[in-house]
């Protein structure tokens, strides 16, 4: 399955979802106008990509560890309920046993997003490793 690349825009966070170094990156603003438009495409990305981990770890019995990273500047709350859908498919792939970190990268003088990291860990129960730059 190839990775997926999609450059930011204004109001739009730039998406690397590299296949090869296992490393899934949303950053930058997220505030599109059409959020569902948007991450559409994302999310079902994502559940399919399930199959090639699943595929991966019968065939080879690899436990490769996937590193889901959020370094957001901002995003609007139609944007939340989008990452708040990201996280429970990754909460299903913890579940179903695969190997998952979870970096919540915030600018040390933004308390609101190192506060919105923390209501989506506990929203989701998923531990957030949290990143100060």
């Amino acid at each position: 399955m190839d990775s997926l690349i999609i450059e930011a825009t204004e109001d739009s966070p730039k998406i690397t979802f590299d296949t090869v170094s296992n490393r899934f990156m949303i950053s930058g603003e997220s505030r599109p106008e059409n959020a569902g438009k948007f991450y559409t495409p994302v999310i079902n990305w994502i559940v399919k990509y399930e199959e090639v981990l699943y595929s991966r770890k019968q065939d080879t019995n690899d436990d490769s560890v996937l590193v889901f990273i959020f370094k957001l500047d901002y995003f609007n709350s139609t944007s939340a309920k989008y990452i708040m859908d990201v996280l429970l498919i990754i909460k299903k792939f913890v579940d179903q046993g695969y190997n998952i970190n979870i970096e919540w990268h915030y600018d040390k003088r933004d308390d609101d997003m190192l506060d919105a990291g923390n209501e989506f860990s506990d929203t989701v129960d998923l531990k957030f490793d949290f990143i100060e730059y």
